[in-house]
């Protein structure tokens, strides 16, 4: 308790330095260095949009300031950050065709048939967001189940997982797919019982259309960022990792920070290490645009996805007994990618859902942590499903377990049918993680999962959907407290990317990146902090959104 009062007291008061602003009058509430609940009344900020304390309630505010906001009592927190997500892809699915929220396969037929008749000009169809489970259809949709919505036009979806592509015969046409086409190495064809492609194609095998369907262009690309930024800032994420950041990804970043419109924050991973080497050279680059973008990372991709079938199991799915997924990487090639970009000083975030990838992606580490004995904080993006035995390893050679609550209270029936029963243990363990000796690090795998953090965090800790489904949570067990789901949605996001120092809590010496909400998250019910309404977004000292003309000027710095 002596401890906690401690640094309570440090947060509260520590920094010298002559403030410039104030963001006044609130109720605040944020995460000490321990993960304790912090109250105050406003916070001081310097002219490099930087904490210099966290003013108690009730202290008389300075005379001498540039400027103050009078905030009239709101609720103000520490911005959140999304561990996991997929920036461009959330804006062009905002902009292309979603079909997120249908319901069955006859509203994503009629929700396609709309589309492709309000978009007469377009070469290709393209969206995604399908999902043959939330759509009750017991089975993948067919090329002919789209060439009756859609026509003729080449039409190509991404299942909302991003591991597998629906498409229909215009499509499978424009790129020269036929029964004869073998499915490439990590990927899989799906086949009607006469042998012809059915229309599926799962993970790398969606790579066989690459060559045809028409590329964004920079203005596409450009609208696709401003259109994600705005979701992800209005959601109340001031910061985001990018998962897998392509050249072509990294260009528009740097457009937007050129011309001073970067707002979010972006802990960028590249493509794989050549993608990597072509941005950053020999080494993550710096911190640039006022420590809104960086390439500190390289993601890899170790299977596929439970909803696809692409995991990779140990032992065969439970509702398909001839498949057990799909190994995208061999032993010997893992290890030297991993050596490889070790050795310049890249971080590296490894995709593995099924429990015989992490066990892969786990004996690697364990490998190569000998040689690399300083801190690497090797990441597991997601740590879906693992054996029981491998469980405690992920709190062994500074493991960060990269997780996204979001998929255990949308998966939960479809993990249940994959896996049966006795693979559950090892599933969406966070609980166990921490009790492990692991860190974990949340985030919503967007656009997969909506990117709102609020949603996550309230899974965090309920291990119930929006619905309260199942009452009192799936395998509660694994729950973990409203503090730490919050900690691991802001502080340690911040620190799986490296990021600690800059940003993540609003400690004197961190940017300024903090909320203004609708209600007090620590007093809200789960049902209440579900409903959260972000009302202000502000980085770096500057209020990112919503964007005013005062706002504008100072975007950038």
């Amino acid at each position: 308790m002596i401890r906690h009062a401690l640094t309570v007291a440090a947060l509260l008061l520590a920094g010298t330095a002559q403030a410039d602003g104030l963001v006044d009058n609130i109720n605040g509430v944020a995460l000490d260095s321990q993960g304790k609940v912090v109250r105050f009344g406003g916070i001081l900020i310097d002219r490099e949009g930087k904490v210099v304390r966290l003013v108690p309630k009730g202290e008389k505010a300075p005379k001498k300031l540039d400027w103050r906001s009078d905030m009239g009592g709101k609720t103000v927190m520490p911005g959140m950050i999304d561990a996991h997500g997929h920036v461009m892809s959330l804006g062009y699915r905002a902009l292309e065709l979603d079909l997120s929220n249908t319901k069955s396969l006859a509203e994503a037929q009629a929700a396609i048939q709309s589309y492709a008749r309000s978009n007469g000009n377009r070469q290709w169809i393209v969206g995604g967001g399908w999902n043959q489970e939330a759509w009750g259809l017991g089975r993948f949709p067919t090329a002919a189940e789209l060439d009756a919505a859609a026509g003729d036009k080449p039409v190509l979806l991404e299942r909302a997982d991003g591991h597998a592509v629906w498409a229909n015969g215009a499509a499978m046409k424009a790129a020269g797919i036929t029964a004869k086409t073998a499915s490439p190495a990590g990927g899989r064809i799906e086949l009607l019982p006469n042998g012809q492609p059915s229309g599926v194609f799962v993970d790398n095998a969606a790579s066989l259309f690459d060559a045809a369907k028409p590329k964004p262009s920079p203005r596409e690309r450009n609208a696709a960022f401003l259109k994600a930024q705005e979701m992800l800032l209005s959601n109340g994420i001031t910061a985001t990792a990018d998962m897998g950041t392509s050249v072509d990804d990294w260009l528009v970043f740097r457009r937007m920070g050129d011309i001073g419109q970067l707002r979010v924050r972006i802990m960028s991973y590249g493509a794989g290490l050549e993608t990597a080497l072509t941005v950053a050279g020999a080494g993550p680059t710096p911190w640039l645009y006022g420590d809104r973008l960086r390439m500190g990372g390289i993601k890899l991709y170790a299977d596929g996805a439970l909803g696809s079938r692409g995991a990779w199991l140990k032992a065969p799915y439970a509702d398909a007994p001839k498949q057990s997924g799909l190994s995208f990487i061999n032993d010997t090639t893992l290890l030297n990618l991993l050596s490889r970009g070790t050795m310049d000083g890249f971080q590296f975030a490894i995709h593995a859902i099924g429990d015989r990838a992490n066990r892969q992606v786990l004996d690697a580490i364990d490998e190569l942590a000998s040689s690399y004995k300083d801190d690497r904080r090797w990441r597991i993006e997601h740590a879906q499903v693992l054996d029981s035995a491998d469980l405690p390893r992920l709190g062994r050679n500074g493991i960060i377990a990269s997780m996204q609550p979001v998929h255990a209270t949308g998966d939960r029936t479809m993990a249940e049918a994959r896996l049966g029963p006795a693979r559950l243990t090892g599933a969406y363990a966070w609980a166990t993680v921490l009790r492990d000796g692991g860190r974990l690090a949340f985030g919503s795998d967007y656009p997969v999962e909506h990117p709102n953090p609020f949603i996550g965090w309230a899974a965090a800790f309920t291990r119930e959907d929006a619905n309260g489904q199942p009452p009192g949570g799936w395998r509660p067990e694994e729950k973990v407290t409203r503090e730490a789901a919050w900690k691991a949605f802001t502080q340690d996001a911040a620190f799986a990317g490296f990021a600690e120092q800059r940003f993540g809590a609003l400690l004197p010496g961190q940017k300024a990146d903090f909320l203004v909400v609708d209600r007090d998250p620590v007093a809200a019910s789960a049902v209440d902090l579900r409903a959260t309404k972000v009302i202000e977004t502000w980085v770096g000292g500057y209020k990112a959104w919503p964007l005013d003309e005062k706002a504008k000027s100072a975007a950038g710095r």
